[in-house]
């Protein structure tokens, strides 16, 4: 078996509604698959297809080979799966969910699960019910991590942790595809996805519109730049160069867009005095307008409620 996940046309309406529309998917063995999309694009219609917890309006998906709508039972005890809403019971401790998950699994690897917990800075002896948003997503990543699954399937795994903790998640998720496990995280934080994952698939108003290595993004990728010279902006240089649009220049200031690298940028800056430089690294709505042209944006953050479903 070489793929993990594997979907043909598949296809979900909510009455008149739209979820998805013929995604065709397919993640590898050992991939970091980054799904990535706004608010509404389809992302968690996705996922609970993929774990039988959404039947599908039409087409077939294959999770560790098995049929998800015949096998989800199966599926299911071979993933670590963080929902986007973490549903929990709010008398039971952190640790008294956990050993109530684990013993649904037949058992974990209990001193795993404390370093987990050291390593989020969880306290598992808070109640669910008094635990923050934050907090709420710890408990949910260690539970997701905790058998070390052959597949992780995350849904916004990062929402609501502090800066520090996002970085030991991440670093947990190298170690997974390390040990050779399989990750499908959705989110629709470009910078997430381009520290984790090896492939990016996007997906807008249902469709899975282009999949990418992550590496390939940088090429498209529209980067905002301001230089102050010590002297008059040489606005002219800049406007030949390749990749350069939207050029302004104010006195000593020029300011810029740039697709793809910044390497021609920094040697025709240096043939001057720079003062200062900023970058600024783009954003989703950036890469939108570069996969889909003027107006992409403005679909995406008009669509509706299908991952709040």
């Amino acid at each position: 078996m070489t793929l993990v996940i594997d979907t043909e046309h598949l296809t979900k309406f909510y009455g008149s509604s739209r979820g998805i529309v013929d995604v065709d998917l397919d993640v590898e063995v050992g991939d970091v698959f980054g799904f990535l999309g706004p608010n509404g694009a389809g992302k968690t219609t996705t996922i609970r297809i993929l774990l039988d917890l959404l039947r599908p309006s039409s087409g077939t998906a294959t999770v560790l080979g098995l049929d998800a709508r015949a096998d989800g039972v199966s599926i299911r005890g071979r993933v670590g799966y963080l929902p986007g809403e973490y549903a929990l019971y709010p008398r039971l401790t952190g640790a008294e969910t956990l050993r109530y998950y684990a013993n649904l699994r037949g058992g974990v690897d209990w001193p795993y699960v404390d370093t987990l917990a050291r390593r989020l800075d969880f306290d598992q002896a808070r109640r669910a019910g008094d635990l923050s948003t934050g907090n709420k997503r710890k408990l949910g990543l260690i539970q997701a991590f905790m058998h070390r699954p052959e597949l992780l399937i995350l849904d916004e795994p990062t929402a609501g942790l502090d800066p520090l903790v996002q970085r030991e998640f991440y670093a947990m998720v190298d170690e997974a595809h390390a040990a050779g496990q399989t990750i499908f995280l959705s989110s629709h934080v470009l910078p997430e996805v381009q520290r984790v994952c090896s492939r990016v698939g996007f997906v807008r108003e249902g469709r899975l519109v282009a999949v990418e290595d992550v590496a390939a993004l940088g090429k498209k990728a529209v980067h905002h730049v301001e230089i102050e010279f010590a002297g008059a902006a040489p606005a002219s240089e800049f406007e030949t160069l390749a990749g350069v649009g939207a050029v302004r220049a104010t006195d000593h200031r020029l300011g810029f867009t740039v697709t793809g690298t910044l390497d021609a940028i920094v040697k025709t800056a240096a043939r001057h005095e720079v003062v200062a430089m900023t970058s600024h690294e783009p954003d989703l709505e950036d890469l939108f307008l570069a996969y889909y042209g003027e107006g992409a944006a403005d679909a995406a953050a008009g669509e509706g409620a299908d991952d709040a479903a």
